[in-house]
C-alpha cells in the first residue's frame, strides 16, 4: 500500500490541522515540508496525477503572483509551481497509488478508509 506522506508547510493552519486529525487517528506518516525539500516537477506532476488535479487546480489564487500565470497552460504553471513553492496549494497527502489535496483537512480520511 506503501507509505503515507504530508506534504506541507508547517506553518500552515489547515497542515496543521491534518496531522493533527492523522496523529488522532493513530495513523503512521512522515511529513515533508516542500519549501526545505523542494519538489521536482516530477515530483509534483506524479501528485497532480495520482489525486486527478491539472497544476490550475492546486494555485493559491490569492498568492502576489497568482493572477499572472497563465492557468490554461499546464506546463508553465507546472512550472511556476515548482520555482515559487508558496502559490501550491497544501497540504497534499499521497498513499500509495492515489493523492488528495486535503482541503477541507477531513478529506485526508478518504485515504485511510
Amino acid at each position: 500500500m506503501g507509505e503515507l506522506t504530508v506534504y506541507e508547510k508547517p506553518t500552515c493552519t489547515t497542515c496543521r490541522r491534518v496531522v493533527a486529525l492523522l496523529d488522532d487517528a493513530g495513523t503512521q506518516f512522515r511529513r515533508v515540508n516542500y519549501f526545505e525539500q523542494r519538489l521536482t516537477t516530477e515530483q509534483l506532476r506524479s501528485l497532480l496525477d495520482k489525486a486527478g488535479l491539472r497544476p490550475r487546480d492546486v494555485v493559491r489564487t490569492k498568492e502576489p503572483g497568482a493572477s499572472e500565470l497563465a492557468l490554461d497552460d499546464d506546463g508553465a504553471t507546472l512550472r511556476a509551481l515548482i520555482e515559487h513553492p508558496e502559490l501550491l496549494q497544501r497540504p497534499i497527502v499521497e498513499l500509495g497509488d492515489r493523492a488528495v489535496l486535503a482541503r477541507p483537512p477531513e478529506t485526508v480520511l478518504q485515504l485511510l478508509g
